[in-house]
């Protein structure tokens, strides 16, 4: 829409838009954290360990220990049980892992490991 002569109003809509840019977010929102003892969270941009109680853990992530019962399999050459591997395990002490910040709540998405390690 053409200003048409009203100087004032698109003086006021470029400090709006001036605004609206400042108090956008920029911060970071991956993260990478670990999993420190009594299940807190320390992340590289926090710098106060989150209590367990305070962050959120995505479902896959609370399969259960590794080598502890996850369901019975039947194939076609026989049945049995299937268990949960190392790979799938819940978290522990020490595991470094992938965040994401949702507003003001951290979410732990899944373990990270080095590519080497593959």
């Amino acid at each position: 829409m053409p200003n048409k002569g009203n100087a004032g109003i698109a003086h006021f809509a470029s400090i709006l838009d001036k605004r609206m840019k400042e108090h956008q977010s920029q911060e970071r929102i991956l993260d990478f954290g670990e999993i420190l003892a009594g299940y807190q969270l320390q992340t590289n941009t926090f710098p106060v360990a989150i209590p367990a109680g305070d962050y959120m853990v995505c479902r896959s992530l609370t399969i259960g220990t590794a080598g502890s019962y996850l369901t019975n399999v039947t194939t076609t050459e026989g049945s049995g049980s299937a268990y949960v591997p190392e790979s799938m395990r819940m978290l522990q002490p020490g595991d470094h892992v992938l965040v994401a910040w949702v507003e003001n709540t951290a979410v732990v998405i899944d373990l990270i490991q080095k590519a080497s390690s593959l």
